[in-house]
C-alpha cells in the first residue's frame, strides 16, 4: 500500500509541474503576442 500512495504523491507532483509550465508557456505567449505590433492577423 506504500507503494501505492508513493505513486500516488508522484503522478500528483507531475501533474501540478506540467500544469504550472503549461501556465507559464502560455502567459509567455499572451505576453509575446501583445509585444509585437499585431499587424498581421492570426487565426
Amino acid at each position: 500500500m506504500a507503494f501505492f500512495t508513493s505513486a500516488i504523491n508522484i503522478l500528483q507532483t507531475l501533474v501540478v509541474a506540467i500544469g504550472a509550465g503549461l501556465a507559464v508557456w502560455g502567459v509567455i505567449n499572451l505576453l509575446e503576442g501583445y509585444g509585437n505590433d499585431n499587424r498581421a492577423t492570426r487565426s
